[in-house]
C-alpha cells in the first residue's frame, strides 16, 4: 500500500473513527484502525465489537492495499503534524510496518494483518428511512442527559427509540430514565418508520452519534433490525448492537392528575438555583422550592457548611407548597428547554413533577421529588 493525502482530511476521518477504540484492550487488534485504500479514497474502519465505524476520504492511491496499525498512536502522529501538509503512508514490503512520512517527520508503525480484524456484519435490516441530522440531534440531545449509569439495570443504559400514536399522528420518539427523572421528545414519523421495532441504542453509540449530527443540513439515513442500527452520515457508517432488554412501560410514570401549575422564566430559575445550590452537599445537592402566590423562594440547608435563599417571580395561583428536587437534575432539564419559560405542572410534596416548555409540546420530562 502506497497512498498521499491531505492531513486535515486524514485527522477529521480518525477523528471520527479512533474514538470508538477503547484504551484497553485484551484484544490486540481491536487497538488498531483497518486502513483500506482502493480506487481514490482511503477506507477507515474501526471498532470494539458492539460499535463499529467506517469513514472513507480522498486520496491519492499510487498502490492499493490493507493493512491495521494502532488506532491512538497514528491520531496522535497525525494531530502533531504541520497544517496543511501531505501525508504519505506507505507498508513494508512484507506487511509488517507501515511508515507515515510528511516533510522532515516520518514515524514507522507495527502492523497487525488486515485478516484479522474482526467484521460486525450487520445481517439484514427490516427498517429503513432517513431523517434530518438537525431532528436526529434534537431527539438525542433533549433525552440522553437522563440514560442511567448504572450497569445492573442495563435496559436503561441507553435512548429508547419507537414509534408511537399520539394525538392523531404517528411519532418517531426517544425516551431516557435513570429512575429518578424521565425524558421524553418526539417528532413526526419519517417514512418508512412504521411498525419498526422498538430499539434501545446504547449510551456510547448515542455519545458518538451525538459528535456526528454537528451539520444540520446533512441527511441521515437509518436502518433498523431487532439487534443492530445502521446509520448513514454523509462518507460515515456506524454500525452498532442494540441492548438486548425490555424498556419499562415509561408512560406509567408519566402524571397525568397535576393540577398545580407554575411559570417560571427559565433562564432566572436556573441561574438562582445554580447560585443556591453552591452552598448544598455534593451528596445530597437537595433544594427546596417554596412556592406561594406570585413567588417562588429556593433554599438549601447544608449543615456543615451554611444556608442560602433566592427569591424568582413566578406565575401561580394554586395552594401554597413546599417540595425538594436534586439541583443538577433541574439544572439539566432547564438546559434542555428552548423556550423561555418553563412550566411545572405539580401535584404534591412526594409525587413526581411534570415540567414542559413553552417553545412546544414535542418535549416532557418527569423529575421525582427529594425530601428535604
Amino acid at each position: 500500500m502506497r497512498i498521499t493525502l491531505e492531513r486535515s482530511n486524514l485527522l477529521k476521518s480518525l477523528n471520527h473513527v479512533h474514538r470508538v477504540v477503547e484504551r484497553r484492550n485484551t484484544i490486540p487488534i481491536l487497538s488498531n484502525v483497518l486502513l483500506k485504500a482502493d480506487g481514490q479514497s482511503l477506507s477507515m474502519k474501526a471498532t470494539d465489537l458492539d460499535l463499529e465505524i467506517t469513514e472513507a476520504t480522498p486520496a491519492n492511491v499510487e498502490m492499493a492495499g490493507a493493512t491495521t496499525v494502532p488506532a491512538h498512536l497514528l491520531y496522535e502522529i497525525v494531530r502533531k503534524l504541520s497544517d496543511g501538509a501531505e501525508v504519505l503512508l506507505s507498508t513494508s514490503a512484507d506487511g509488517a510496518t507501515m511508515t507515515v512520512a510528511s516533510g522532515r517527520s516520518k514515524f514507522s508503525l507495527q502492523c497487525l494483518p488486515e485478516s484479522d480484524f474482526p467484521d460486525l456484519t450487520a445481517g439484514s435490516f427490516s427498517h429503513a428511512f432517513k431523517l434530518k441530522a438537525s431532528d436526529l440531534k434534537m431527539l438525542i440531545d433533549r433525552t440522553q442527559f437522563a440514560i442511567s449509569t448504572e450497569e445492573t439495570r442495563y435496559y436503561l443504559n441507553g435512548i429508547y427509540l419507537h414509534t408511537i400514536e399520539a394525538d392523531g399522528k404517528l411519532k418517531l420518539r426517544a425516551v431516557a430514565t435513570d429512575g429518578h427523572r424521565l425524558a421524553r421528545a418526539d417528532m413526526e414519523a419519517p417514512s418508512g418508520s412504521e411498525g419498526m421495532p422498538g430499539i434501545i441504542i446504547p449510551r456510547k453509540t448515542v455519545g458518538e452519534l451525538q459528535k456526528l449530527v454537528d451539520n444540520p443540513d446533512l441527511v441521515v439515513s437509518l436502518e433498523v433490525s431487532d439487534a443492530k442500527i445502521r446509520l448513514t452520515i454523509g462518507e460515515i457508517v456506524m454500525t452498532s448492537k442494540l441492548i438486548d432488554g425490555t424498556f419499562p412501560d415509561y408512560q406509567r410514570v408519566i402524571p397525568t392528575g397535576n393540577d398545580k401549575e407554575m411559570q417560571v422564566d427559565c433562564e432566572s430559575f436556573a441561574k438562582a438555583v445554580d447560585r443556591v445550590s453552591t452552598i448544598s452537599s455534593e451528596r445530597g445537592r437537595a433544594v427546596k422550592l417554596s412556592i406561594a402566590d406570585g413567588h417562588l423562594t429556593l433554599t438549601v440547608n447544608n449543615p456543615d457548611s451554611g444556608s442560602a435563599t433566592e427569591e424568582v417571580a413566578v406565575g401561580y395561583d394554586s395552594d401554597a407548597m413546599e417540595i425538594g428536587f436534586n439541583a443538577k437534575y433541574l439544572l439539566d432539564i432547564t438546559a434542555q428547554l428552548s423556550g423561555e419559560d418553563a412550566i411545572f405542572l405539580l401535584a404534591d410534596a412526594g409525587s413526581p413533577t411534570l415540567i414542559r416548555d413553552t417553545a412546544g409540546d414535542d418535549a416532557l420530562y418527569v423529575l421525582m421529588p427529594m425530601r428535604v
